[in-house]
C-alpha cells in the first residue's frame, strides 16, 4: 500500500517544459521558470511571434528560444490567467482556481492580444522573441519550504474546468487520516501527469482504501437497467414529427424520474438540505441526462432511439428552418459522442463523474456552499484515485474525462435554447451521424461528420 512519504518521494514534471516541477502554479504542475513566465506574459499582456510553425519544441533547454509557443502550451495545458493577482503581487488572486479548458478561439484572442485589448481598453504592445531574460529558475527547480501548492479545487464554471486536487492540510487529514509531518508537503500521486514528458512509465499501485467502498456506493445509487420506454417501431412505419415529439418527451420524463431517484439513494443524502438538493437538480438535470445518454444508456439511445429516428423524414420547411445555434449543437453533440466512445467511460467513473457535476458549488441559492465544497472534493480525488488505479497505462485519462464535464454543461444550456419544433430534426441528425461513426469505427474506415453520401433527411 503506498504511503504519503512515498508519494511525496516521487518526482514531479514541469506540464510545459519536463523540468522539475515544484508545486501547483495557476491550476497545474509547473516549474518555477514556467510558472514565472506565465505570470509575466499575462501580467505585462505580452503578445509573442513565432518565427517558424507555431509549434516549437518545449523542454528546459529549449523553453527559452520561442516566448510564443512557451505560452501557447501555458494555455493548451490549462494554466489559468485568472488565478493571477492583477497586482502582479505573489499568492495569487484566487487560489481555488484550478486548470480551465478554452476554446481554440479564445486562445487566439489571448495570443493576438485582442483579449488583452477589449479587458483593458490598452494598447496592444508586442514583443520580439528573443528568449526571456527574466526566467531565474535554476537548473533544478527545487521545491522551497515556503512555496506551498495550492488547495484542492472544483468545477468552479460552465467553461472551465479544475483538474488539481492539492488538499490542504485539513481536507487530507480529515479524509485520508494521515498526518503531514514535513514542512513541505509534495502534491500527492494524483497530479503526476509524467506522461507528458515522457521520461517516468507508470508505476502499479494499489487503490486507497476509503476510495472503493465510496466509489461502490455512488454504482449502487444508479439505476443501471435499461430504459422502460418502448422504442421499436414496425418495419415501412414512418414516423411523424408529432410522434418523434412525443417520444422523446417520454424519454426525458423517465430519464428525470431516474435523476429523482437517485438523490434519495446518494451516500450522502442525509448531509443537505432538501433546498439545496431542490436547487441542485433544478439546475443540473439536463447535464445529468446528457451524461446519463452518452454513457450507460448509450446504447439505447444510439441503437433503438436511432432507428426510430431513422423512420422520421423532415419536411422542407423543417430542413430549411433549422437554426445556426441547431447546427453548432449537433456538431458539439457528435463530438461529445466520439469522445465518449473513444473514452469507453465505466460505470465507476460515470458514477463519479455525475457526483462531481451534481456537486456544483457556483449555483446560486445555495445554503451550505461550504459542505458541498467539500464533498466535491471527495468524490473528485475518489475519481482520481480509481481512474489511476484502474488504468495505470492511461495517466492523461483522468484530466480527458473531467474536461467532458465543462463541455455537457455548456451543451446542456445550448439545448435547452434550441426550439422544440426542431428537437425531432436535431436528434435524427445527431444520431444518424454518431450511428454511421460507429459503423465507420467497427468497418475501420475514418469517420466524418457527417456521414458521405446519405443526408440526414433521407
Amino acid at each position: 500500500m503506498d504511503t504519503w512519504e512515498d508519494v511525496a518521494a516521487d518526482p514531479r514534471v514541469c506540464l510545459i517544459c519536463g523540468d522539475r516541477a515544484t508545486g501547483l502554479h495557476y491550476g497545474i504542475i509547473s516549474c518555477e521558470g514556467c510558472k514565472g513566465f506565465f505570470k509575466r506574459s499575462i501580467c505585462n499582456k505580452r503578445v509573442y511571434r513565432c518565427s517558424r510553425d507555431k509549434n516549437c519544441e518545449m523542454s528546459r533547454k529549449q523553453r527559452n528560444r520561442c516566448q510564443y509557443c512557451r505560452l501557447l502550451k501555458c494555455l493548451q495545458m490549462g494554466m489559468n490567467r485568472k488565478a493571477i493577482r492583477e497586482d502582479g503581487m505573489p499568492g495569487g488572486r484566487n487560489k481555488s482556481i484550478g486548470p480551465v479548458q478554452i476554446t481554440d478561439e479564445e486562445i487566439e484572442r489571448i495570443m493576438s492580444g485582442q483579449e488583452f485589448k477589449e479587458e483593458a481598453s490598452l494598447p496592444e504592445h508586442t514583443w520580439s522573441n528573443n528568449g526571456d531574460s527574466s526566467d531565474h529558475s535554476s537548473p533544478s527547480n527545487g521545491a522551497s519550504e515556503g512555496n506551498q501548492p495550492s488547495p484542492a479545487s472544483t468545477l468552479s464554471s460552465n467553461r472551465s474546468v479544475e483538474l488539481n486536487g492539492g488538499y490542504t492540510a485539513a481536507l487530507r487529514d480529515q479524509y485520508m487520516n494521515t498526518p503531514m509531518n514535513t514542512p513541505y508537503q509534495l502534491l500527492p500521486h494524483l497530479f503526476s501527469y509524467h506522461a507528458q514528458s515522457g521520461l517516468l512509465p507508470p508505476q502499479p499501485r494499489s487503490l486507497y482504501p476509503q476510495s472503493h467502498p465510496l466509489v461502490l456506493q455512488l454504482v449502487a445509487a444508479e439505476d443501471l437497467a435499461p430504459l422502460a420506454t418502448p422504442m421499436l417501431i414496425e418495419d415501412g412505419y414512418k414516423v411523424t414529427q408529432v410522434e418523434l415529439f412525443a417520444l422523446l418527451c417520454r424519454l426525458a420524463d423517465e430519464l428525470l424520474f431516474r435523476q429523482i431517484s437517485w438523490i434519495k439513494k446518494l451516500p450522502f443524502f442525509c448531509e443537505l438540505s432538501i433546498e439545496d438538493y431542490t436547487c441542485l437538480l433544478s439546475s443540473t438535470w439536463q447535464e445529468l441526462i446528457l451524461l446519463s445518454c452518452l454513457t450507460i444508456y448509450s446504447a439505447q439511445i444510439f441503437g433503438d432511439l436511432a432507428d426510430v429516428t431513422a423512420k422520421y423524414t423532415p419536411s422542407e420547411g423543417e430542413m430549411q428552418g433549422f437554426s445556426e445555434n441547431g447546427m453548432e449543437v449537433m456538431e458539439r453533440l457528435i463530438y461529445l459522442f466520439r469522445k465518449f466512445h473513444q473514452l469507453k467511460v465505466s460505470n465507476e467513473e460515470y458514477a463519479c463523474m455525475k457526483a462531481i457535476n451534481f456537486l456544483n458549488q457556483d449555483i446560486r441559492g445555495l445554503t451550505n456552499v461550504s459542505q458541498l465544497e467539500q464533498l466535491n472534493k471527495r468524490y473528485w480525488y475518489v475519481c482520481q484515485d480509481y481512474t489511476e488505479y484502474k488504468y495505470p497505462h492511461q495517466p492523461k485519462r483522468f484530466p480527458e474525462i473531467m474536461m467532458c464535464l465543462p463541455e455537457i454543461r455548456f451543451m446542456a444550456g445550448k439545448l435547452v435554447n434550441v426550439p422544440l419544433e426542431q428537437l425531432p430534426l436535431l436528434f435524427k441528425a445527431v444520431l444518424h451521424s454518431c450511428k454511421s461513426s460507429l459503423i465507420s469505427y467497427r468497418t475501420g474506415s475514418s469517420p466524418c461528420l457527417t456521414s458521405t453520401g446519405t443526408s440526414p433527411g433521407n
